[in-house]
């Protein structure tokens, strides 16, 4: 008898370890590198896992973090305060305060060089071609100059083209992040005396986003919460220059399963509201001129997040922003996104039923939970319009500080 409950004790502990051996490695994927604080206590998570994970300063640096107050630190995750999961940095800050807004502005971006949006075949007396594509050059890149000769408009690019004799140039574009350079010949049309190369180019854009938050301290603010995008080429789009300007919400068109919804607006007024400094995935940021209207209010942070009730803080008309309740459903803490660290899900029936939930141009609009801001609104599930994804409101103020 006492073998088999030493026999069943022993299995018991078998498992008990492969599982603990099993979580370690997932908590390993699953956590972040770094950390931030407003102390230099223990961290903790609010979140469905905060029970089992707990974190410590290393041994070697207790004795500094507790009576020097360091302005970081690393610690140990570990797994039931028993099993160590990985190290971590921990940067001690003062709660941030900012100004929340949820209110719509417009975004006038110029971009660094002419972007390829499109290819087409023209008429010449050699039948149809499209000499760019023959060239190599591909959707999305980003003319920079054309035989060492800048460019930074669509009739810059035209102007060289038509008037190149047909001649070959070499055309320096940007790749994927990388310089490059292709040799292009124009062509002549055929009932024309002018040259073509066969692609449609893009200078400029302008939409309607929601400004999250801004720094009264500095008036740097933070908006969108995801990149500005070519609409026909996907891609993030490099800006030379930006600004943006007050707008309104007018119309919103309902979303729908398998169909996004959207909301309309215009711009009001020719007063600029600031100046775009960067356009990244995690959203668009720049200097305000002066100081708009909002509520001050602390930035959470992300290991502080829990999942349950919140709200979100929108302009769905006009130009005043309104909160409508969602609820938190899931967070995600690990470095693989920096911008789908959230699945939301709206339960406002006004907000249902006058939009279906989440559609474009709420984009940016800030999540409020326990009085504190904790993140905005990225994108909706196209198939549910009441879900959708959301950016820690950390990750907008890290990338905000570069406009200081």
């Amino acid at each position: 008898m006492f073998y088999k409950i030493l026999k069943i004790s022993a299995a018991i502990v078998t498992v008990f370890v492969l599982v603990a051996i099993s979580a370690i490695f997932v908590f390993q994927t699953i956590l972040p590198e770094k950390y931030y604080s407003g102390s230099t206590e223990k961290l903790f998570y609010s979140s469905s896992y905060g029970k089992i994970i707990s974190f410590e300063p290393n041994p070697a640096e207790t004795r500094t973090v507790i009576n020097i107050q360091k302005d970081s630190f690393s610690a140990k995750a570990k797994l039931l305060g028993i099993f160590p999961v990985k190290s971590v940095s921990v940067s001690v800050t003062d709660e941030k305060i900012v100004t929340v807004c949820g209110t719509p502005f417009g975004v006038k971006m110029f971009t660094d060089g002419v972007l390829i949006v499109g290819f087409s075949k023209i008429k010449t007396e050699k039948g149809s071609l499209c000499p760019a594509v023959e060239s190599g050059l591909l959707e999305g890149d980003v003319i920079k100059s054309i035989d060492g000769t800048e460019v930074f408009t669509n009739e810059n690019v035209a102007e060289i083209i038509e008037n190149s004799g047909g001649k070959t140039l070499e055309i320096s574009v940007l790749r994927d992040g990388e310089n490059t350079s292709v040799d292009l010949t124009p062509e002549m049309l055929e009932d024309e005396n002018v040259y073509k190369a066969g692609f449609w180019v893009r200078d400029s854009t302008a939409g309607i986003g929601t400004l999250t938050f801004y720094d009264p301290e500095n008036l740097s603010f933070a908006g969108l919460g995801h990149a500005v995008c070519d609409v026909d080429t996907g891609k993030v789009i490099p800006f030379s220059s930006g600004e943006i300007v007050a707008a309104s919400i007018t119309k919103i068109k309902k979303g729908i399963s398998g169909s996004p919804g959207e909301l309309g607006g215009v711009f009001s007024g020719n007063k600029n509201l600031g100046t775009v400094k960067i356009n990244n995935e995690t959203g668009l940021y720049g200097t305000l001129e002066y100081e708009l209207d909002g509520i001050n209010l602390p930035i959470a942070h992300k290991q502080d997040i829990y999942e349950g009730p919140a709200v979100v803080l929108s302009t769905i008309d006009g130009n005043e922003a309104k909160e409508y309740d969602i609820i938190i459903e899931k967070i995600s803490l690990s470095d693989s996104s920096l911008t789908k660290n959230m699945v939301i899900k709206v339960v406002d029936e006004e907000l249902i039923e006058l939009t279906g939930g989440i559609v474009q141009g709420m984009s940016g609009s800030p999540i409020i939970q326990n009085e504190k801001l904790v993140g905005a609104v990225t994108h909706v599930f196209v198939n549910d319009p009441t879900k959708g994804y959301a950016i820690f409101a950390e990750n907008m103020l890290e990338m905000s500080k570069k406009c200081n």
